[in-house]
């Protein structure tokens, strides 16, 4: 019986295997996992149903190669290559009698994985709109002043520092009130990370007026959190208004479709806050411009008012007493007209007894003193 050693084995397998696969080949595979030390170690699996692995296999991508194409990738994709991600390499199979079976990546293709990420987008977008929540955050209302903010962010972030410096720092001297969240903002974790900052904010939520999401000083190239259904979900339905500024241009992620506003930078949120209430200062300045016109076009009002009934009661009142005037000259007239003296002037005269009006004969009898009065003087008779 012929025997083989480990590596004579193992140089038939090399051999073979050379043989059967002589050219590269373009590969679809979800990258499993990805350690880049210069030269770029990964896993490659395709998964079945259920999410169960089809196949797996290990690949290499040496460091003159990796440099040229993960450049290329960043280019045309905004982003790195990183696990969970579906590509389309070009790959030449290898067999080494240590490390056995792999693949060597010698190119990749950005616009089928751009493909694969705008279907995942579009597949996540649908999701949110059939559960009905995309547009939940967008339909929050503003407070009419915002002084308190939440702030969700990374411990290290260079945005965080410059978004408190452009809120404290404002033309206007408005103030406003920070609490500070922290929360991992790349990378695997970064969406769990975020979800739990939001469900502490949620835990005292009438502190606050709204969130903000920021990311400064960062690279664009690990923000695939940021388009994941769980982070996106929560956002949308938070009962606060959410504020994003994470700090990239060249794409608008899920999150930032699902928020309330979507700012490029930390520092144009804090702009924003400040614009807002700036605007709310405006308003009150008109108000108060508009109040000021009122109450004074009010007071004018009243005024003339003041002044119409002033001359209306002194009309009157010149009316009444002139009425009165007539009244009493009238019976002053008719006073007049019915005096003793008035009487006397007529002829009539005023026969007396002992001071008493003597109305009738019998009253005066023989011998009585009466005294008769006319209009110029007094008789003193005797009665016969």
């Amino acid at each position: 019986m012929t025997s083989l050693s480990l590596s004579e084995l193992c140089a038939l397998l090399d051999e073979q295997i050379q043989q059967a696969f002589p050219a590269t080949y373009w590969v679809r595979a979800e990258i499993a996992q990805l350690t880049d030390r210069g030269h770029c170690y990964l896993e490659l699996v395709e998964k079945g149903e259920r999410g169960m692995f089809a196949a797996k296999m290990r690949a290499t991508c040496w460091s003159n190669i990796w440099q040229l194409i993960s450049a290329y990738f960043l280019q045309e994709t905004g982003k790195r290559p990183e696990a969970g991600m579906q590509v389309l390499v070009e790959v030449s199979v290898e067999f080494h009698p240590v490390y056995g079976l792999s693949l060597n990546i010698q190119n990749i293709d950005p616009s089928f994985t751009l493909g694969d990420l705008a279907r995942q987008r579009q597949l996540t977008l649908q999701r949110l709109e059939k559960d009905g929540v995309l547009d939940m955050n967008k339909s929050l209302v503003l407070p009419a002043v915002i002084r308190r903010v939440a702030v969700i962010s990374a411990e290290t972030a260079a945005g965080y520092g410059d978004f408190c410096h452009q809120l404290s720092d404002n033309p206007y001297h408005l103030l406003f009130t920070t609490q500070f969240f922290p929360a991992v903002m790349q990378g695997d974790g970064a969406a769990r990370s975020i979800i739990s900052a939001l469900n502490e904010i949620a835990a005292k939520m009438d502190f606050f007026d709204c969130i903000a999401i920021i990311r400064g000083g960062g690279a664009t190239t690990d923000l695939t959190c940021f388009d994941t259904y769980e982070l996106a979900s929560h956002c949308a339905q938070f009962p606060l208004p959410i504020l994003s500024g994470i700090g990239h241009t060249r794409d608008v992620s899920i999150v930032d479709m699902v928020v309330h506003s979507s700012l490029k930078t930390p520092t144009a949120v804090a702009e924003m806050l400040v614009d807002h209430n700036a605007q709310q200062l405006v308003r009150i300045d008109q108000l108060r411009q508009r109040l000021s016109r009122v109450a004074t076009q009010m007071v004018a009002m009243r005024k003339q008012q003041i002044e119409q009934l002033r001359l209306t009661l002194q009309y009157a009142i010149a009316r009444t007493l002139q009425t009165e005037r007539n009244k009493i000259q009238m019976f002053q007239q008719a006073i007049s007209l019915h005096s003793p003296e008035q009487i006397f002037r007529k002829g009539y005269t005023l026969t007396l007894c002992d001071g008493k009006i003597i109305r009738h004969a019998e009253q005066a009898p023989a011998g009585t003193r009466l005294t008769t009065v006319f209009a110029d003087g007094e008789l003193t008779s005797i009665v016969e």
